[in-house]
């Protein structure tokens, strides 16, 4: 098995769901959620906080292993990286059906990206 990452793309310039939205979106996600567990393609899920909460730690180049730190994102964009959910599947067709799920589970969309030398499961 392989590991895919599901990446939920998130607009910045979107407008949040309403309560009665996010509470279906909510209720998606667990049957979304309960899908891949009992698949046994589960390994993790969680939403993130909004990219002006972000810490980015830069090398400062040297020796001594000192770093810059500053507040806000790596990268101004229009869209952000909302929350992730790792996978396994058997293969890359396998992964986009579960990004298809996600897809209607978020309503947002889903970025599909193998890891790279994952172990055998």
């Amino acid at each position: 098995m392989q590991h895919y990452l599901l990446s939920v793309i998130t607009p910045t310039d979107g407008q949040m769901p309403s309560t009665e939205e996010m509470a279906e979106i909510g209720r998606r996600l667990e049957i979304f959620h309960g899908e891949l567990q009992a698949a046994g393609a589960w390994v993790f899920a969680g939403g993130l906080h909004g990219p002006e909460t972000a810490t980015v730690l830069r090398p400062k180049g040297g020796k001594d292993g000192d770093v810059l730190i500053t507040d806000g994102p790596y990268a101004e964009g229009k869209e952000y990286l909302g929350g992730i959910c790792l996978i396994k599947a058997a293969d890359l067709d396998a992964a986009l059906e579960w990004g298809r799920r996600a897809t209607w589970a978020t309503t947002l969309p889903i970025e599909v990206r193998p890891f790279v030398n994952t172990s055998e499961d």
